[in-house]
Parts: structure tokens; sequence; C-alpha cells
């Protein structure tokens, strides 16, 4: 297990690539979708949950109807006026068999962070974040920069995200939690960690709850907030962690879930600075108990299928 994980320095350097990513949705680029496209965007695992977070937040901000997908359930049949592809590695085999049966009648863009792969051969155009290219298996810096730039380009200022996260990125992780939490309760005594969304932070929900179980193989799950109340809720317990990403939560729901003997968090940060606290717990969390966050069990860089997988 490395002493000081790839993971680590990329979580720490993010407040720095989303001001890049910020200039460069600034610079135009046109390939990304323009106001008024019906746009479908797809992604696997964390790009998939970063396209859910940029297609709720494109059409609350008025820019068009646009749905997510995971790459392997795109429905084929739809027709879009652009089909946009979140991939870190650019070898991810659904993201390419996708683009490459869709560029024939539909306009196709990448979003990557290594233009050298096969997806600059079957994506129209290519928009690259090689900036926020990671060495760690665990996505963090280029989920996020992807999200910044699109965030941005739709009309978002990031700022206060950019003051709020280098902010906890400076102090140690025990202060960056609620004041009646410190680390060593978070990772000695709770087992459960539920993360709720609304919005366009069900999908940062979601992907909260994937670094906590990549990173330290803890038992996290993610919903909408309102749908919480609809079954989940009955796990809630003294052993739980239900954390509302931004502090977006339901009226009510935040007492119910006390009620329950839930540890609640709920603070108004920007929520992709509440998703850089989690990130860094979950590291935390995983060398706690011995793991290497760096390359979590069962999991590679990208999912590579061989013919007819």
């Amino acid at each position: 297990m490395p002493s000081s994980p790839h993971v680590q320095d990329e979580i720490d350097s993010q407040p720095a690539c989303w001001e890049r990513a910020v200039k460069l949705a600034a610079s135009g680029p046109g390939a990304l979708p323009v106001p008024g496209e019906r746009v479908a965007v797809v992604g696997c695992g964390t790009s998939w949950f970063m396209a859910q977070a940029y297609a709720s937040l494109r059409e609350q901000r008025g820019h068009g109807e646009t749905d997510a997908f995971a790459a392997s359930e795109f429905p084929r049949a739809r027709n879009y006026d652009r089909l946009l592809a979140i991939t870190r590695s650019g070898t991810t085999s659904e993201v390419l068999t996708l683009l490459e049966s869709m560029r024939a009648h539909t306009r196709t863009v990448a979003l990557t962070a290594d233009p050298a792969t096969p997806i600059a051969d079957v994506a129209d155009e290519l928009i690259v974040l090689d900036f926020a290219d990671e060495q760690s298996v665990v996505q963090t810096r280029f989920a996020t920069s992807a999200l910044a730039m699109l965030r941005a380009h739709v009309g978002d200022a990031l700022t206060d995200a950019q003051a709020q996260t280098q902010n906890v990125l400076t102090r140690p992780i025990d202060d960056t939690l609620p004041t009646d939490t410190t680390v060593y309760d978070v990772l000695t005594r709770r087992r459960q960690f539920v993360f709720l969304g609304t919005g366009w932070t069900v999908g940062l929900a979601h992907e909260a709850a994937l670094k906590m179980r990549e990173a330290s193989l803890s038992w996290s799950e993610s919903y909408p907030a309102m749908d919480y109340r609809h079954g989940p809720i009955s796990l809630a317990d003294h052993n739980s962690v239900v954390w509302f990403l931004g502090g977006d939560a339901p009226d009510g729901l935040i007492d119910e879930v006390r009620s329950a003997g839930a540890h609640v968090v709920a603070d108004t940060l920007d929520p992709m600075t509440d998703l850089v606290r989690i990130q860094r717990l979950a590291v935390a969390l995983g060398l706690a108990k011995g793991l290497d966050p760096d390359r979590p069990r069962n999991l590679d860089r990208s999912v590579i299928l061989e013919a007819g997988g």
C-alpha cells in the first residue's frame, strides 16, 4: 500500500483543474451542446453519474431536453441532435461500441482525458481534459473537472465552489466534517453510509456512494432524497450516516432520519465541494482499513471487453 496514494494528490488538485475547465468552457468549444438541442449524455460508472448530473442541470437551466444513460443501456431507436460521451480512458468498450454505431446519423462528441486512444477513431469530435487525467483507478478530478466545464457552459459560476473546496483541502479532514463528528467516530462507529440528492445532485449522490465502495469497501447506498422515505429509511439506525449532498433536504426528512437514530450531514456547501469531502473521507477510511485506494480490488482503470463479451 502506498504511503501517499496518487488519489490524495489528485483530490487536492481539483480546484486548479476546475479553473482550467472553466476557462476551457469560456473558450467556447464548438463540440459542446448548444441551447435548444436535444442531447443524450452517456458514460459508465463515475462518468455515467456525471452525465446524470449534467443532464438534469442542463434542463434546469433551460438549455433543452437532455437524457443520461449508461452506455450499455442507450435506446438506439431514439433521435438526438448530439450524443456526448464522457470517458476518462477513451477505451471503455461499451462507449466505443455505442459511438461507432451512432455516428452515421447523430453528431457524436467524446469528453476524454487521453486523445491518443480508440475514442478518437469513433467520435466526430473530442474535448480533451488531459490536465485532469489520473494515475489512480479511482476517479476524482477528471470527473469533477468534466462536470465543472459542463456547469460553466450552462451558466453556473464556480468561484464559490473553488473557494470552498480550497478551504476544505487546506484543513485537516476532522475539521471539514460537522462539529459534532470526528473522523475517528465516522471511521470506527458507523457502518452504513447513505447519500441523498435532489435534481442534479442525485448523480453526485450516486458518485459519492461509489467512491465509498471503491476506496474503502464500505456499505454505501444512494437515492433521490424523497425516495429514501419509500423503503430504504427502514435500515437507518445508530450505525448509519445519512448525507444530503449540498445540504438540500426535503422538508421533514432530516427530522425523520434523526429520529431513526442516524447521524445526518447536511451542510450548505456547493455540492461539488461536498463531494470532495466525501472523496477525502472514503480514502481516509480505506487507509484506516489497510486498503490501497489507488487500486480497489476487482477494478481496472477501464473496462475492456473481449469481442462479443
